[in-house]
């Protein structure tokens, strides 16, 4: 299918690997020219150059941590004029919710509500001058279904999903969607991260803990970034106009839910 955005702009934050270089990918290949961003110079340059070489498309990278405000505005800066906004940060690590103290609660707002909000609050006003814009912000299943451990994400990203809410409703007259995606385990380094968190607590290996989390997903697997990153397409494509403020699972069907 042509997605209809050959020739446009995205940025796309936390790209260098995962789920953002995921969709960085999949929106390379539908013609769309890049504003890559991450943390690591180095990855970050590696993929730059791998998606330039690979699909012919203008790339710029630029390199720092998107949760930092400073760091935030030069991402911006840099990116100039927009079509497509794909926000995405790391998740804050898990705990027990007796040992979070208010400062733990902050960063992962900062980080997992504030950034995006702050990415969007910057690019819509030039997606509604030009009558179309999409955005989309990579959050998490737990926004639908909390995972206990999980309580900073669960938080955080509670809260940039009710700004969503009513902010997606606002601008879509001017041709601009706002969605989020919420993944579920794929393989990526988080997904990593947490095998090895469960296997210690467990005393098990990572590979047992990721085999006994992938038999509790009625897909029986983790999720890839390339279909991640080709359903986020979709919802930056000329065809997904009239999906408005939608929260959409990408979770192999693990949250059992009707709705």
């Amino acid at each position: 299918m042509d997605l209809g955005i050959r020739g446009r702009r995205a940025l796309v934050s936390a790209s260098s690997k995962g789920l953002g270089r995921g969709v960085a990918e999949a929106l390379a290949a539908a013609g769309v020219d890049l504003v890559l961003n991450a943390r690591g110079q180095a990855a970050l340059a590696a993929t730059a150059a791998e998606i330039t070489g690979r699909y012919g498309v203008r790339v710029l990278a630029v390199a720092g941590d998107i949760t930092d405000a400073g760091a935030c505005a030069e991402v911006l800066a840099a990116a100039g004029a927009v079509d497509i906004l794909v926000t995405n940060a790391g998740g804050p690590p898990p705990g027990h919710w007796s040992d979070w103290s208010r400062d733990d609660f902050l960063r992962a707002i900062d980080a997992n509500m504030l950034t995006p909000v702050a990415l969007m609050q910057a690019c819509l006003p030039g997606m509604i001058a030009q009558g179309w814009g999409r955005v989309v912000n990579i959050t998490s299943a737990a926004v639908k279904s909390p995972i206990a451990e999980l309580g900073l994400s669960n938080t955080a990203r509670a809260g940039l999903t009710g700004f969503v809410a009513g902010t997606a409703r606002q601008v879509a007259r001017h041709g601009v969607t706002i969605n989020n995606l919420l993944p579920g385990l794929h393989a990526t380094d988080r997904a990593t991260a947490l095998d090895a968190g469960a296997a210690a607590k467990a005393g098990i290996t990572p590979a047992e803990a990721a085999a006994r989390r992938a038999a509790g997903i009625p897909a029986g697997r983790y999720g890839t970034a390339a279909e991640f990153g080709a359903a986020c397409a979709f919802l930056c494509s000329a065809h997904a106009g009239y999906i408005i403020g939608q929260n959409i699972l990408l979770d192999g069907g693990a949250a059992n839910a009707t709705f």
